[in-house]
């Protein structure tokens, strides 16, 4: 397993972690995803840290707080060996104090996720969402105190816009206070956004990003194809409304480049999609999940090999897209390009 810095931070993260959604099962979203209990749960684990796979990303909302439960549960007696990233901001239920990123909010929520995981510090912390409410002042100095206090190592963020990313990292430098390090981010070969504000920022900031639904949202599985569509007990049947939208022709070309690729080499869709995304700047891990053994093992076969720069290159120009203004004119007028070299 390769090794890298998590952005500007000390700390070493593996090139691929493990996404933990699918421990639990409540709820109809949670469910769909996965339906691990601690036993299950204890064997995936124990299959990613024997491939140096040390990095576990849960949330509070996660099957209402069982995933931190059986991610905690499952790491009993080895806390030393894993990291733990957890995410928080999101609704937990329907009281005023139930949902942001408040510094009372923080706190407690802080205090539930080191209850539910069994320990008593948190490696990475990340606001699932920007909450519009609270003030980047209150945010930032609550975070700061948190760390100061040793129950966080370290801050993120996951969903942001870029501009609030950049306030509060502003903020922090302005003040003295811990700045964020990490960025949870949608990030695929048929879905790159990220591209074209939260990368440059990223790489001028230090902030490394830490990619979610490596697969599209279960789209580059190989299951689906131009001609294979999507098959019964895919999770998509269930879950499609809350993906992040692909058009299906963008979708189709996208899944002909890697599957020619696939018979070139001999790896997997789901392989060659990870390695694409490893191989990108600012990427500091690809989050992986599984509800399964075969799923994992799959999955972990994306690190130990490279794509060719020609295989990049046909990836990459299967999949780009023009970007909306005010970054159109950079990608279609010449003068516009030659100011902003793009950083891929």
């Amino acid at each position: 397993m390769e090794y890298r810095q998590l952005g500007a931070s000390g700390l070493r993260v593996p090139a691929l972690s493990f996404g933990t959604g699918t421990f639990g099962g409540r709820g109809p979203l949670f469910s769909a995803w996965g339906q691990s209990d601690a036993r299950d749960a204890r064997r995936l684990i124990d299959i990613c840290l024997e491939a140096g796979v040390t990095l576990f990303d849960t949330a509070d909302v996660y099957s209402n707080g069982a995933s931190e439960e059986i991610l905690g549960d499952a790491i009993k007696g080895r806390r030393d060996a894993v990291l733990i990233s957890t995410k928080t901001g999101l609704p937990m239920g329907d009281g005023p104090a139930d949902w942001g990123t408040s510094r009372a909010r923080l706190i407690r929520a802080v205090e539930d996720a080191l209850r539910r995981l069994a320990t008593d510090h948190i490696d990475l912390l990340q606001l699932h969402a920007f909450d519009a409410s609270t003030p980047v002042d209150e945010l930032m100095e609550t975070l700061g105190g948190l760390i100061d206090a040793g129950k966080l190592r370290y801050a993120g963020v996951s969903n942001y816009p870029g501009w609030q990313l950049m306030k509060a990292q502003a903020h922090a430098s302005q003040h003295g206070l811990p700045r964020f390090v990490a960025h949870q981010v949608y990030y695929s070969l048929i879905g790159r956004a990220y591209e074209q504000d939260l990368m440059p920022l990223g790489a001028d900031q230090g902030i490394g990003a830490l990619v979610w639904s490596p697969l599209g949202w279960g789209r580059l599985t190989g299951k689906i194809g131009r001609n294979r569509p999507i098959p019964e007990g895919s999770r998509l049947h269930e879950t499609e409304q809350f993906a992040p939208p692909v058009a299906q022709e963008h979708l189709y070309r996208v899944i002909d480049a890697i599957e020619a690729i696939a018979a070139e080499t001999g790896k997997t869709v789901p392989q060659i999609a990870i390695n694409w995304l490893l191989q990108r700047p600012t990427v500091s891990s690809v989050i992986i999940g599984a509800r399964n053994e075969e799923q994992l093992r799959q999955n972990l076969g994306a690190v130990g090999w490279s794509l060719s720069t020609e295989q990049i290159a046909a990836l990459d120009a299967a999949s780009d897209v023009l970007p909306p203004y005010p970054h159109t004119p950079y990608r279609q007028q010449e003068g516009f390009a030659r100011l902003n070299p793009p950083l891929v």
